[in-house]
């Protein structure tokens, strides 16, 4: 959104006392008038309460530039949970896919995560799913590589996560799951060997969403691990259930059944080994049921900060004191909404040089879009200004639209290279099919076309009028697979095969790529901040660092740049906080930027 006539603290005030206002008249009739039941005590929304909200769409009457195509032929077809569900939490809640050039030839691979049976033994199990990894071919083709690269151990997997923990140049794997985690370290010739146990990571508890970064500016990458809840399978627990939306809620596939279960940072000790330091670091958040995670330096201070998307708890903010222990700033901060969060995508979409987050929510709670209000200047010093973050998710069109969506796995990414943040996010319900329990509800996903000075304008049937019928989406990522410059997005469907979208969109505007790799510590700059200057626009991105849900972005960064065919400056600001400013890029091409390491173990300002 850009919005130049106004701050965004008097803007957010105006939007929030009209549309208080709006709501407070609309509610008042309707009550007048009946529509609503006051003798219910649930939070379902009633036939008729579809009047409520219907105030606040807004007419989407601009032209569609997205588009879209669903590519049948990509030699992608591995299925995801090929099982009978049975109403179990593990089994609902998966799986992630990750993109990551894992042999180094420059474009980018997937890697799926695949959940292996029903948790509950069963009589007539089929073939057990298991991972997969699909080299790209370069020719808009995939290969299944699985077996001979060593990742084919069936797992009750959930996420993944590339990083190259020990700087050898290639990328390594993490997975989470439901069960033991794996650590798989890449041995240059593609093939893997699973280190967990002798590298200190082999968690067993019910992971989520990884995210590698370096968050103590060492050269080492770190590896957060979000935990979910302390699920116990109990036989009379399959008896019990509850009503919520019109459908039954067994106990046994609602989150507030069970406790949830603490997090874990591992530092990264340089030597190939990990050791927990979620606790004395101040980030177990114990309290949090967690699914998404992303290392992002919201008040740029050179220090990667922590967010963390957690189910019906507080979502957890913690800020990077930058001597290896965190605070916890969630009150403070308003981000820490308690709802059903699950996926997390970042950018800068007012391009004021700070990020942004986007969290997806759980049915009628309303995605969220929190704009980050450190350029305000307000202070909690004089010295530095205060982190805070205003939902601005209904004023800018991204609120009433998703309230019958369940969402999950998100990302933004300029698809059209005007300059301006597209969205796009994955919904699925975890209601069941009414009259067969061993389906969920599927939902049409959502696809975004920012309009500047109008935001966001929902237009997925229109740029994807392929993807007619919804299913039940979970991982996805978005990266650029077939080296045309436009971001394509991959879906992962619960009990389905992946999604493959081509962007196709129509553009004449000019874009920038570049791939930051660094010698000597974090060889692919994860956290590095990049801002492109151009005589219309200023944009910030940052490398890598988490997010999406279960799942992974590539860590190319793509700019777009409307008509512009020049760009003034690019700044990097590298990891070890070195600042670099390059004019001579080429455009409509990635650029790759090579950075010598000049980390210090003292690098607090």
């Amino acid at each position: 959104m850009s919005f130049r006539s106004t701050t965004k603290r008097r803007r957010l005030l105006y939007l929030w006392g009209t549309t208080a206002l709006a709501f407070g008249l609309t509610l008042a009739v309707l009550i007048i008038a009946g529509l609503l039941n006051p003798a219910s005590d649930t939070h379902e929304l009633q036939p008729d309460a579809t009047a409520i909200t219907s105030v606040l769409n807004r007419r989407q009457q601009a032209i569609t530039r997205l588009s879209f195509k669903l590519v049948e032929n990509s030699g992608i077809d591995s299925i995801h949970f090929p099982a009978t569900r049975s109403s179990l939490l593990p089994e609902d809640m998966g799986s992630g896919i990750a993109w990551g050039d894992y042999d180094n030839d420059g474009d980018p691979d997937l890697f799926l995560v695949n959940f292996q049976h029903g948790i509950v033994p069963q009589e007539n199990n089929p073939q057990p799913g298991i991972h997969a990894l699909y080299r790209n071919d370069g020719n808009g083709r995939f290969t299944n590589v699985t077996r001979q690269s060593g990742l084919d151990q069936p797992d009750f997997g959930l996420g993944a996560g590339w990083g190259d923990y020990d700087n050898d140049g290639y990328l390594d794997l993490y997975i989470s799951s439901y069960g033991a985690n794996r650590l798989y370290r890449n041995n240059g010739d593609s093939s893997f060997e699973e280190v967990s146990v002798q590298a200190g990571v082999a968690d067993s508890h019910f992971s989520a969403s990884v995210a590698w970064g370096d968050y103590d500016r060492d050269g080492h990458i770190d590896l957060y691990v979000s935990n979910y809840v302390q699920f116990a399978y109990r036989l009379t627990d399959k008896e019990r259930a509850s009503s919520q939306y019109e459908a039954e809620i067994p106990y046994t596939i609602n989150p507030s059944s069970y406790p949830p279960a603490p997090n874990r940072l591992y530092h990264n000790n340089g030597d190939g080994s990990f050791t927990d330091v979620a606790l004395p670091a101040g980030v177990a958040n114990p309290k949090g049921r967690s699914l998404g995670v992303v290392w992002v330096d919201f008040d740029t201070d050179g220090w990667p900060d922590l967010y963390i998307a957690n189910d019906v708890s507080a979502n957890g903010v913690y800020k990077n004191l930058g001597d290896g222990t965190f605070v916890d700033i969630g009150a403070s901060s308003l981000a820490a909404d308690y709802r059903g969060a699950m996926g997390i995508a970042v950018a800068d979409i007012d391009q004021d040089r700070d990020l942004d987050l986007f969290v997806t929510h759980w049915l009628a709670q309303e995605n969220g879009l929190f704009e980050n209000m450190i350029s305000e200047g307000l202070t909690n010093t004089a010295e530095r200004p205060r982190l805070f973050f205003m939902d601005n998710a209904e004023m800018s069109g991204l609120g009433q639209v998703s309230l019958r969506s369940v969402g999950w796995a998100t990302g933004f990414s300029d698809f059209d290279h005007d300059g301006h943040a597209d969205l796009w996010v994955a919904n699925g319900s975890t209601l069941q099919v009414p009259g067969d329990n061993t389906r969920l509800k599927p939902q049409r996903m959502h696809l975004y076309q920012q309009e500047p000075g109008a935001g966001f304008l929902e237009v997925s049937e229109k740029a994807i009028p392929e993807l007619t019928a919804p299913f039940v989406g979970r991982g996805g990522a978005h990266g650029d697979y077939d080296g045309d410059g436009l971001v394509d997005i991959a879906l992962q469907v619960h009990s389905g095969t992946v999604l493959l979208l081509k962007n196709t969109t129509q553009t004449d505007n000019n874009w920038l790529g570049l791939r930051l790799r660094q010698r000597g510590g974090n060889t692919f700059a994860l956290g590095a901040m990049v801002t492109v200057r151009s005589t219309t626009m200023t944009q910030t991105a940052q490398v890598g660092g988490g997010g999406s849900y279960l799942s992974q972005h590539t860590t190319d960064l793509y700019f777009g740049l409307g008509p512009t065919d020049a760009v003034d400056e690019v700044i990097i600001r590298w990891p070890d906080n070195v600042e670099e400013s390059y004019r001579d890029v080429t455009l409509n091409m990635v650029n790759e930027v090579q950075h010598v390491v000049k980390y210090s173990h003292d690098t607090t300002e």
